[in-house]
């Protein structure tokens, strides 16, 4: 996680390719475990789930924390309280991404005033999820690298999610329907150090799966997509079948509460004890 890297111009600073997969303008964040000026206090203000992570964004322009960033990697303990008195919110833990203007790792809790917390909470998850399986994982977040170039207007598509959905997961936009206002969403050509829930593209724009960009995302130095430099397209051949798994995977129908992120399905299973004996007698 980064802390005042994802805004400009009162509004949203997004990676190429990054898009809008959600938005409520009428939240509230707490943090706990860090002493720094900028986590103290009750924050108030927007947030944006995106394909590459969550991101709020504060409303007073005085306001110390005026964005932070939390990529789904960055994120742990994740759970959807429902208490018996009081609202419904999001907790969960975050850790610091290497030049991300803070260290270490905190707690946060999300209210939503305007209610939908367990709605955006299961699509955070199902899209955390998603995202797990189109690239490696990382013992720790990758650093937070400053853009290289200025920020614009971001075009169009990058203001909500893909019509077509995702691997056939819509998020719930009729909880959501709100859309950021005109002229408050802003890119920059770094694409994110990490994936996200659009599979990841081979250099030269071939897409691999769906992509938010309708197959023709911007380029970026021949690697469209996300910056992974060690990204094998042949380790993405299951997908399509990781995906779809991923869309009951997000959450244990028993405790709907406690919601959580499964590692990533990279491998086939083990075979049989009879297969393993049938392979042996040949």
């Amino acid at each position: 996680m980064s802390l005042n890297t994802a805004h400009a111009n009162d509004g949203v600073l997004l990676h190429a390719g990054e898009c809008i997969l959600l938005f409520c303008d009428n939240v509230t964040m707490e943090f706990h475990g860090q002493e720094q000026p900028e986590f103290t206090g009750t924050k108030r203000g927007r947030i944006y789930l995106t394909t590459h992570r969550m991101i709020f964004n504060a409303k007073d322009r005085k306001e110390r924390m005026q964005s932070f960033s939390f990529p789904f990697i960055t994120l742990s303990e994740v759970e959807l309280e429902q208490p018996m008195f009081g609202a419904n919110y999001i907790k969960g833990k975050c850790r610091a991404q290497p030049n991300g203007n803070w260290v270490g790792e905190c707690k946060f809790k999300l209210h939503f005033k305007s209610g939908g917390a367990i709605e955006f909470g299961q699509a955070m998850l199902r899209a955390a999820s998603m995202a797990s399986r189109n690239g490696p994982g990382y013992e720790a977040p990758p650093p937070y690298q400053p853009p290289t170039s200025d920020w614009y207007a971001a075009p169009p598509p990058a203001y909500q999610a893909a019509p077509q959905g995702y691997y056939g997961w819509m998020p719930p936009t009729n909880v959501f329907p709100e859309v950021p206002p005109a002229n408050s969403v802003y890119m920059t050509d770094m694409p994110p150090p990490y994936p996200g829930i659009n599979s990841p593209y081979v250099s030269g724009g071939v897409p691999q799966g769906q992509g938010a960009w309708g197959g023709h995302p911007p380029q970026q130095n021949g690697n469209p997509g996300w910056a992974n430099p060690n990204y094998n397209p042949q380790a993405n051949q299951a997908d399509a079948k990781a995906a779809e798994a991923a869309q009951s995977a997000y959450y244990d129908p028993n405790r709907p509460q406690c919601a959580y992120v499964p590692p990533p399905a990279y491998y086939e299973s083990p075979p049989s004890f009879q297969q393993a004996t049938e392979k042996k007698d040949q």
